[in-house]
């Protein structure tokens, strides 16, 4: 009788350190960025954390090969449109939890529940000083108007960071006036397409381009290693919708064997102490209101940011990839 009652008490003490032995991560962050979050986890709360970090793409693409033989309990990326994707092809699952919808506010997360902002990234204008003075400055939209011709910089529009803010525009405006903004910058463009925001901010400062559109995070990596960099920051529409923000995010896999480690892992990231080591290691801001940015960071001023729902990003990304192609930006 004694065996009878000791083997189900068994199986249940198996199966609690089975929740706590491990959380299986597919990461598109670098594990450089996300390793000491982690290991914070751990150490916080015994669970360990077995990362695989890839692209975005071959991430999605292993998920939907492995089906339910998939390790992964939990996917972490980076921009709305890929988390918005990832719940699109079925590879996440819908999850509640009290402690996600406190501390990640409703715009920054699935209205579904599938995933959640862990981190924000504002893509705004940037400037040289030496030739352009704030008071020039107020939107995305007025970037197009003909007083900019041959002193704009972008960002190749074939990278989902301009997609998304596209396709956020569309949202706010619609696809005639979006198409018309962006068929302005292009007009307006002083070099071709860069293929990153860094090589774009270094070409401001070179007085290649007068202005351009980067995500802040990328500013503040050059500010952090040369403060004299000669470009400034400026808010954008602050009186017109607020400045585009984006996220990095996480969801749970559908087909995840610890769902409860990963739900935890997501709240404990989305929580003061994780918020202070995620943002500030990477320059970005913190998701949950309550946390207060890097000091670098902060000292760029408080903003309006937009609040449209980021799900709206994925939702519109192919009418904005056809837009811009319309457009001619490359």
């Amino acid at each position: 009788m004694k065996q009878l009652v000791l083997v189900p008490l068994a199986a249940a003490l198996l199966a609690g350190l089975a929740y706590a032995e491990s959380v299986t991560v597919y990461s598109a962050r670098n594990e450089q960025l996300i390793k000491p979050l982690f290991d914070a986890f751990t150490k916080d709360t015994g669970i360990e954390v077995k990362v695989l970090t890839d692209k975005e793409g071959p991430l999605m693409e292993r998920l939907k090969a492995e089906g339910t033989n998939s390790p992964a309990d939990m996917l972490i990326t980076v921009d709305a449109g890929n988390l918005w994707q990832a719940g699109k092809q079925g590879l996440l699952k819908p999850i509640e939890s009290k402690t996600l919808n406190e501390n990640v506010p409703a715009h920054l997360r699935d209205p579904k529940g599938e995933w959640y902002g862990l981190s924000i990234r504002a893509r705004t204008i940037f400037y040289n000083p030496a030739t352009v003075k704030p008071a020039d400055l107020s939107t995305y939209e007025d970037l197009a108007d003909p007083k900019w011709q041959g002193k704009l910089c972008l960002r190749t529009s074939k990278k989902v960071y301009n997609q998304s803010l596209v396709a956020m525009m569309i949202a706010q405006y619609g696809e005639p006036k979006t198409e018309k903004i962006v068929r302005g910058w292009v007009a307006n463009l002083a070099a071709p397409v860069f293929a990153d925001d860094t090589k774009m901010l270094e070409a401001i400062a070179a007085g290649q381009c007068q202005v351009g559109v980067a995500n802040s995070y990328y500013y503040g990596r050059i500010v952090a290693k040369d403060p004299k960099f000669p470009v400034k920051l400026f808010w954008a529409n602050q009186n017109a919708g607020g400045v585009h923000v984006n996220v990095s995010g996480a969801g749970v896999t559908r087909y995840a064997k610890n769902e409860k480690g990963a739900i935890k892992l997501i709240e404990w990231l989305s929580g003061d102490k994780a918020q202070n080591l995620y943002a500030d290691k990477d320059m970005e801001f913190p998701v949950n209101p309550k946390v207060k940015p890097d000091d670098l960071v902060a000292g760029w001023g408080p903003f309006k940011p937009s609040i449209i729902n980021m799900s709206k990003a994925g939702e519109l990304q192919g009418k904005a990839t056809q837009l811009m192609d319309r457009a001619g930006y490359k």
